[in-house]
């Protein structure tokens, strides 16, 4: 059986905390380690402790679930759970699991939380062993998620709140930080040139003063990391 995934309940509501750990209890790769009242509740615990899943309710006291993600720098995965279906745009904006309106049933519930399961199974494939043979990530385009192969992509630009991942053959646009997909990445094989760009060093085929040249396209370097760049391309 596989490690169970880590979760914390975020509910300032009694009987919708003890809805949640009831249906949770039925689900057996599921794991509640804590039920926090509210956000700053939760942030204790997500400072402290390894979490995996968060149920997090919309309007509570102090902050509310929305804020409370958007200043969180690595959240786990997030299921939103809230009485008013007006957030859904911005719960998926910031990249969540799924999104359930109370009250909801069991079966909703179950779907939800597999859709995690499988989230967390594809994330974490070959983190105990096989590190490194590993050739392929995943990562969530609009409201799927897409399969790419670390061989397929050429570059990786960093936009204020999202990045795009160009492959030989398309490009893939992706709520992600710029640090997730460099600690993704294969490090032996990809090199950040610049603030907004993460490189296969594969495909750099010339570099020009302050750019690089991968994939036919000129992109800059960082003045800062010229050095460092050509002292890596050179012993590759």
């Amino acid at each position: 059986m596989s490690a169970r995934i880590q979760t914390i309940v975020v509910e300032d509501e009694p009987l919708a905390q003890e809805g949640l750990l009831n249906y949770a209890k039925q689900v057996e790769f599921l794991s509640v380690v804590k039920v926090c009242e509210d956000a700053l509740e939760a942030n204790q615990v997500l400072s402290k402790h390894k979490v995996d899943l968060m149920f997090l309710d919309i309007q509570m006291p102090k902050i509310t679930g929305i804020d409370f993600l958007r200043s969180l720098k690595n959240p786990p995965m997030v299921i939103m759970t809230t009485a008013y279906p007006n957030f859904a745009l911005q719960g998926y904006e910031l990249d969540v699991i799924d999104y359930l309106v109370k009250p909801f049933p069991f079966d909703r519930f179950l779907k939800a939380v597999n859709k995690a399961n499988d989230f967390y199974q594809i994330r974490n494939r070959g983190a105990e062993t096989n590190v490194g043979k590993q050739n392929y990530f995943f990562v969530k385009c609009d409201y799927r998620y897409e399969k790419i192969r670390f061989d397929e992509v050429v570059y990786v630009e960093g936009m204020e709140n999202y990045i795009v991942i160009y492959t030989h053959t398309k490009k893939f646009m992706t709520l992600l930080k710029m640090k997730t997909i460099e600690d993704t990445l294969p490090p032996n094989d990809f090199i950040r040139i610049h603030k907004s760009f993460i490189v296969s060093i594969a495909a750099i085929t010339s570099v020009d003063g302050n750019e690089v040249i991968a994939g036919g396209k000129r992109l800059p370097v960082s003045r800062e990391r010229k050095k460092e760049i050509l002292a890596r391309l050179i012993s590759n």
